[in-house]
Parts: structure tokens; sequence; C-alpha cells
């Protein structure tokens, strides 16, 4: 065993200590007074041993992407990888969400009496509905809006409000938009890694942007939707600032950064992402005049209509509070949200956590051997330095969320955004095969071994 691979085995297993802690006192609290309100700490689950129809596809597709995923993502043509690493999301994640059976696992998923369905309804005159949106937010308020309709902007709702009248309507829809959608993120996290770093290192990356566990909640969670929103204006931004169309590039990417503000407040965090990715392309002062006026159309849109973004976001805090946000203790979820972000990014990430870490250090290491050298004769890996840097931004985004207090539970969904761009970091483990068998194992003992909440 090299010493690299122990150091990376050493990160896995402090990773997996970090869960078990947080499920030990977490379980302690929650029997003793209850304040945690999961029934699975740290996750939003309860113990719930399971098979269902998606059982069989579930096994077969984490075993093809194991004995296969590395080989074909080497060699296969870019665009037929991008089409392949869709295709095989789609059905790891169909198939995990199947687990559950085709009610619970999806059609009555975003049907719950929190989730954005509940609302249809009340958007009959829409510009009406958005002018009054802030009104219904705080709890005691007349016709207060549901939790997850209160606790984001409104084009989340207004989603499923415009498939519900293009005829898409009803959970079975719904869902399967979050999972098609949801699923196209891994193709935006490659196209970026390729174009700021190198192809290579996408290609290592794609069999774990496919089999990771954050499948789990991607399958249907409507932040499957919002993680994929977000990191298309993160490809688009990457496109731009490297020459790639700078006009329509960052005009699409700050279209969809505006769009994902309006889905949810938290993803405001984005511009650390945003922000490094400016820092690492030529040509900033080309792409920002169109990143800005892309940006804009959203927010000005829905102030035209009425909407307060600001007004909104002031009244969520106490909302919040006064639900179970106000009882969950920070103390233990300011740590147990990182056990719960080990579980939707599985150990292969902690394991490339750990050689981001280690490559940005031995970029100042003196190494005339080195592929790129600066005057002090300095390596400078620059596709891996340049990867380390975008997965340490959204790193330090999650970071943030953390220490705000407003993500207290539920990360392993609400952090699927940012999750997502840790994932690449899985390109410089070695001995991909066992890496992978253990990125789908622990997401098939989660979907079957507890019933979760998404």
């Amino acid at each position: 065993m090299t010493r690299d691979l122990r150091h990376d085995l050493y990160a896995a297993l402090a990773a997996a200590l970090l869960v078990v802690t947080a499920v030990l006192v977490g379980s302690a609290i929650q029997r003793r007074d209850g304040t945690l309100r999961v029934g699975w700490p740290p996750l939003l689950a309860i113990w719930d041993p399971h098979v269902g129809p998606g059982t069989p596809a579930a096994l077969a597709v984490a075993a093809l992407v194991v004995a296969y995923g590395p080989a074909l993502a080497a060699r296969l043509p870019w665009r037929a990888l991008l089409l392949t690493t869709w295709a095989a999301g789609l059905a790891w994640t169909w198939s995990l969400a199947l687990v559950d059976g085709w009610q619970r696992g999806v059609a009555g998923r975003l049907t719950t009496r929190t989730e954005y369905l509940r609302a249809i309804d009340r958007f009959h005159d829409i510009p009406a509905t958005l002018a009054d949106f802030t009104h219904h937010i705080l709890l005691g308020t007349p016709d207060n809006w549901p939790t997850h309709v209160a606790g984001h902007p409104p084009a989340a709702t207004l989603t499923f409000v415009l498939l519900d009248r293009a005829g898409l309507g009803g959970g079975g829809w719904a869902g399967a938009w979050c999972i098609t959608v949801g699923t196209t993120a891994a193709l935006a996290v490659l196209v970026t890694v390729r174009t700021l770093a190198d192809e290579s290192l996408a290609r290592r990356a794609a069999p774990f942007l496919v089999l990771a566990p954050a499948a789990v909640w991607v399958g249907t969670s409507a932040d499957g939707y919002f993680t994929a929103v977000a990191a298309w204006a993160v490809s688009f931004l990457a496109l731009a600032v490297t020459g790639h169309r700078p006009a329509w590039t960052g005009l699409a990417s700050g279209l969809l950064f505006g769009l994902t503000v309006y889905l949810s407040y938290g993803l405001t965090l984005f511009a650390v992402i945003a922000g490094t990715v400016l820092l690492l392309g030529r040509h900033r002062a080309r792409t920002l005049p169109f990143l800005l006026a892309g940006f804009l159309v959203v927010p000005v849109a829905f102030t035209a209509a009425g909407f307060d973004w600001w007004e909104a976001y002031r009244l969520l805090v106490p909302r919040y509070y006064q639900g179970v946000g106000g009882i969950r203790p920070y103390g233990y979820w300011v740590w147990a949200n990182l056990a719960c972000t080990v579980l939707i990014v599985g150990p292969a990430t902690v394991a490339g956590l750990r050689r981001t870490v280690s490559t940005l250090r031995a970029s100042g290491r003196p190494d005339r051997t080195a592929r790129h050298l600066d005057r002090s004769g300095r390596r400078l890996d620059l596709p891996g330095v340049r990867l380390a840097l975008l997965v340490l931004a959204a790193l330090l985004a999650l970071l943030v969320a953390d220490l705000s207090g407003m993500s207290k539970a539920e990360t392993e969904r609400i952090w699927l955004p940012f999750a997502m761009w840790l994932l690449p970091a899985c390109a410089w483990v070695r001995g991909a095969r066992g890496w992978l068998a253990a990125q789908g194992v622990l997401a098939l003992l989660i979907n079957h071994l507890l019933m979760t909440w998404w």
C-alpha cells in the first residue's frame, strides 16, 4: 500500500467516524428531548430496511459503472462521454428513487403538506400572487405558505405552476422534472472542469459524478433541480471567461445565476464559486458586462411583478426560527451537517479533498522536474491547481452556509448544489474501481436501510 493511499484511507476513516459520532450523539439527543426533529440523525429519515422495484436496476447500474465506468470515461469521444454520463446518471437516480416505489419514491415526494405542489392553486393570477407573496411568509399571517414555499423565493414554486399549466401537473411529473433536470448537473460540472482545468481530469471524475450517493436526494427533491440550474450557470461562466463566445455564454450564465438566487436564498453563496471562476479566466473584462446584463433579467422581472426579494428574505429569518429552525440546536448541527455532507459525497470525495489540499501544497514545493515552473523554481500543476481552487471555493461556500445557522439539518438535500462541486476532487484518487464501489455501496445502503424524506 502506497503512502498516499494510506492517507486517503485515513481521511475516509476519519469521515466515517464523524458520521458514526453524529448518529450516536444525535440519537441520544433525539431520545432525550426530541429537539433534533429528525428520525435518524443526522439525516431526515427513519430506519426502515426495505427493497423495491428499483433494487435490481440499482444493483446492476452500480456494478456496470464500477466495472466499466473508468475505462469508458477514458476512451469515449467527449460528446459521447457526456451523453453516457447523463444516461447512466438518469438510470442510477431513477433506480434509487424506485427502490421506495413509484408513489413513495417519486410521485408523492413533492405533494406533502410542506411542499411546493400544495400551493399551486394559489397562483391563478401570477402577478397578483407575486405581489402578495411576502404577506404570507410568517406563521400567524392569513393563509401562510407551506414550509418550502415560504422558505424559497417564488421562482421555485412558479416552476411547478408552469409545469402544471403546460399539462404536466401532479407529483409524478414534478418528480420526473427534478430527476431529468437534476442529473444534467454532472454534465455542467464536466464541461467546467474540462474548460478550466483539462479534459483528463474531467474524464477521471465522470464515473464519480454518476455514482454519487447524492443521487439518493436528487431523486426526488426540488434541490436537485436547483443544483442543475446553478451548475449550468457556473459552466456557462467558465466558457465565457475562457473565450468561448463570451457574449452569449456570459448572458446565459447571468440569466441562470439570476434564476438561481430566485430559486433559493442560500444559493447567493454561489457568488464565491462564480468569483473563483472569474479569477481563473482571461476574458473577465469582456464577460462581465454580459454576465451582469443577463443576471438582471430575472430580478427585474420579479421586482416589476411586485415581489421584493430583500423583504422576503428579511421575513424568512423569523419564519425559520418560528418552525423547527428555532428548536434544532446549533451546537449539534454545526458539525453534524458536515456528517450529512460526507454521506452525500461519499468516501471517495473525502479522499479526493485530501488530495486537493495536497495538490495546492505541492504547487509551492521546489521541483525542477515539474511540468510548469515559476521563476523561483516551484512546480505549477496548472490544471490541478485550477481544479483545486474550484473545489475549495465550493467547500468554502458550504462552510459559510453551515456557520450561518440557517442550515440546521436537511443539508443532505439543501447542500446538493455545493456538494456537486466537491465531487470532481475524485479525479485525483487512485484505484478508481475500489473507490467507485465504496460510493455505490454507501448509496445503496442509505436507500435500502433508511426511508428518506426526499
